[in-house]
């Protein structure tokens, strides 16, 4: 046995585990995308037999999907008589409600709690007061150097222990044959899955805490498989999780297919009235006042809603890192983060500079910062060191009685109070961008070519035609107090960070004369001299859109100050619609953003269930319910595929992943989500753990996915993608994209596709490149006509 060998056998059996995310970095993603490339069933099944995970709703949920008429009885009925199950639907959902899941005893409990511990102490990232000595060792090394202290164990010297974690793995491993040290691994690595998960992320992310206390999966089972030999715990159990019931299976399998099936018709009759007003040739180009791009997100659509019905307004979707890939230095601490797709390599650094004149009033504000900064650092200490905390507590309880009971009773005027004393710095400076190396070292500035591939990139996978007079990039961002889950709810696209500091650098490089002059010389982009662009954040947990727009020339002011009265009507409209109340909504907005004891500030992206993908004609005569991504894309100005290609390959690519992720933390909480937030508590600054220890948990809240314990508001479906474009176009893309179509044939999320070239017929992507025809064509969609048209991928392309 080679320490080759061993590392392979890691590396395939972690596989079984996703990444866990910080909180202050908490990017959603599937926690089985190491199963990607097998079917979706086959890759649930394996998670529920090592998770010890349900993977499918409870039949209670079913039920009410199917009472409520969510789920079509004709859906249903069809996929049972497909697979000969002559019953009535009511039938096996009977089958389901009575069906037992047998949970075995966890046997690994004391070790569990033991691993937890110490990867608690060991991976802290500044929470403690207190370091654990010895991390720069790693972690290995650092548990060998203190292990004899832990009473549990009962080791009396360290030389019980092996020197290395090679050691200590060989003198496990060599009880077992080689074919058993795969299972071993996976056994051992599913325990503890929110632990692992975190291992992953330092590891792959590279971090500075990675890079100067390291840890690896090796170490992890070195410690965790020595620790259970001492303590006779048993290390390979050969007890299955669950019996082996593939009826319960198929059922729960063709009950969630219906559901989704049902989903993709209920948008179907959407996209096909939206293709009728597309179609008709009575629609007028009216010149807007002003337009705005917004992140694909799906609180987007609500706020895009409202926005286009106060006036002569024209909306946009774009991933939310506005085709910036860069990390973002933050002015306050200058702490630098990610600010575009986990999936994508940063290639630029982005930080803050003086605007024109602004230099003393950027030096006053950096003073009070530095102020702010320094008084929060000593009421920390103050209440954390042991000599000072209780005098502090003392002394400093009646100031603190009465801040936490106004926050309790009047949170939302304290937020209305401090947003409008808040002295924000984009008003005095301006982004800079500069290039980075792999090592995320700045290289200088960038070039002018590199500055107009950037806006040009945007305006080709939008589709843009002509430009208004005010042109408004919109990332997003959520405000929320005592909330350690409130990065998740802020830009996926931007890896959990506000998707206003992308905004305002797209829009200073398309106000550069120079980038306009090559845009119109080369490209034949032309942009009036007359549009100004302005980088603005929704903030989704008001819908209120905030505009840095203190370089807006004063020509332009008029048209400012009627669009800023209109958002403020749209907020009202918004928020009226989403916190379902006709009285004082954005005051209960402010509540919510600001009440210390709120467990849902906002949805997020709850009932995610589609994508569209196309011209903004197919669904702004749509109410979609905050449920669809919607990506601007013009078919018609992408004439070699390559806009379609790259919405596939990132944006599509990302919402698989937060759709699974909401999926999977909708269907087992415990296991794949975050448990409630009510018995939260927070560990070394990355992630929560149920009460006082435990594993870490990877995924969403309970109260972000439910409208109680036991009522879901999240629907658990996968993703259905709606895509605008010829069908030869995509079946080309997917050719070329072997991951992409692996998705796909996997079912780990749908394709369907409108062909403007056909009369916007819906088609449906099937296994192995087949197309089933749903929707005949977009003008008779009151007499729409099922039938089955298989076209195999290469006759289409001949």
């Amino acid at each position: 046995m080679t320490p080759q060998y061993i590392k392979e056998s890691i590396d395939q059996a972690s596989k079984a585990i996703g990444k866990t995310w910080p909180l202050y970095a908490f990017v959603t993603s599937n926690p089985l995308s190491g199963y990607e490339k097998s079917p979706f069933l086959s890759a649930v099944k394996e998670a529920e037999n090592f998770l010890n995970a349900k993977v499918f709703p409870d039949a209670s949920v079913y039920r009410k999907a199917f009472e409520n008429g969510e789920i079509e009885h004709s859906e249903i009925q069809k996929l049972l008589l497909e697979n000969g199950l002559k019953n009535s639907p009511g039938y096996y959902l009977s089958q389901l409600e009575t069906a037992k899941k047998q949970t075995p005893n966890n046997k690994s409990h004391v070790l569990d709690r033991v691993m937890s511990k110490w990867l608690a102490a060991f991976m802290d990232e500044g929470l403690a007061e207190w370091e654990m000595p010895n991390k720069n060792l790693g972690f290995y090394n650092a548990w060998r150097q203190l292990a004899k202290y832990d009473r549990e164990l009962g080791i009396k010297s360290i030389n019980e222990i092996p020197e290395t974690s090679e050691g200590a793995l060989s003198l496990v491993l060599n009880e077992y044959s080689k074919s058993e040290h795969i299972n071993l691994f996976v056994q051992h690595l599913t325990a503890l899955p929110g632990w692992v998960g975190y291992i992953k992320y330092r590891i792959e992310s590279n971090s500075k805490w990675q890079q100067e206390y390291p840890i690896t999966l090796h170490d992890y089972l070195a410690v965790r498989l020595w620790i259970a030999k001492k303590l006779n715990i048993e290390i390979l159990s050969n007890e299955k999780t669950f019996e082996e019931n593939k009826t319960v299976s198929q059922l729960q399998y063709l009950w969630l297919k219906a559901w989704e099936n049902s989903w993709q018709n209920t948008l179907i009759k959407s996209l096909e009235k939206g293709s009728e007003y597309e179609l008709s040739e009575d629609i007028s180009n009216m010149a807007v006042d002003a337009q705005m791009v917004f992140c694909i997100d799906t609180r987007s659509e609500l706020i895009r809603r409202n926005i286009e019905s106060k006036g002569r307004y024209e909306t946009y979707g774009y991933a939310g890192f506005f085709g910036i890939a860069m990390d973002y230095e933050n002015l306050n601490d200058g702490l630098s983060r990610k600010s575009c797709p986990p999936i994508l390599a940063s290639t630029y650094k982005t930080f803050e500079v003086s605007q024109p004149n602004k230099t003393d009033q950027l030096f006053v504000y950096k003073k009070k910062n530095e102020i702010s900064k320094f008084k929060e650092y000593f009421l920390k200490r103050m209440k954390n060191m042991l000599p000072s905390a209780f005098g502090f507590v003392e002394g400093s309880g009646f100031y603190y009685g009465v801040h936490l009971l106004l926050r309790t009773l009047i949170p939302g005027v304290l937020y209305k109070s401090n947003k409008g004393n808040s002295i924000s710095y984009e008003s005095i400076c301006e982004p800079e961008i500069d290039k980075i190396n792999e090592s995320s070292i700045p290289e200088g500035n960038i070039s002018l070519n590199e500055k107009v591939v950037i806006v040009k990139s945007a305006f080709d996978l939008m589709g843009w035609k002509q430009f208004a007079p005010l042109v408004l990039f919109v990332g997003h961002g959520s405000h929320s107090a005592n909330n350690p889950f409130g990065s998740s709810l802020d830009c996926g696209a931007c890896a959990a960070s506000p998707g206003r500091h992308n905004a305002r650098m797209l829009a200073k490089l398309a106000n550069l004369q120079e980038v306009r002059k090559v845009l119109a010389i080369e490209y034949n982009v032309l942009i009036p001299d007359n549009t100004i662009f302005i980088g603005g954040e929704h903030n989704t947990t008001t819908d209120e859109i905030v505009l840095f727009d203190s370089n807006v020339p004063t020509t332009h002011q008029q048209l400012l100050q009627n669009l800023k009265k209109d958002l403020a009507k749209a907020q009202q409209t918004a928020t009226e619609e989403r916190l379902n109340t006709n009285t004082k909504s954005i005051a209960l907005a402010y509540k919510k953003a600001n009440s210390w004891s709120e467990t849902r500030p906002e949805w997020g992206l709850a009932k995610n269930a589609g994508f569209v993908i196309g011209p903004r004609k197919l669904t702004e005569n749509s109410n979609l319910e905050g449920r669809c991504f919607l990506h601007s894309y013009d078919w018609k100005l992408d004439e070699n595929g390559k806009s379609l290609e790259a919405i596939m390959q990132g944006p599509m690519v990302v919402t698989q992943w937060i759709n699974n992720h909401y999926y999977f933390s909708s269907v087992d909480n415990e296991v794949f989500g975050g448990g409630s937030k009510i018995t939260h508590n927070v560990t070394g600054k990355f992630g929560v753990v149920q009460g006082n220890g435990g594993d870490l948990k990877m995924g969403l809240p309970l109260q972000s996915l439910n409208l109680t314990d036991n009522e879901m508001y999240h629907q658990p479906l996968r993703l259905s993608v709606f895509i605008q474009a010829p069908i030869t176009r995509v079946t080309d893309v997917l050719l070329r994209n072997e991951q992409l179509k692996t998705l796909l044939d996997n079912e780990w999320i749908y394709l369907l596709v409108l062909d403007p070239t056909d009369i916007n017929k819906i088609k449906k992507y099937g296994k192995n490149g087949e197309w089933l025809l749903v929707s005949e064509n977009a003008n008779n969609s009151m007499e729409k006509r099922v039938k089955v048209e298989r076209t195999i991928l290469e006759d289409v392309l001949g």
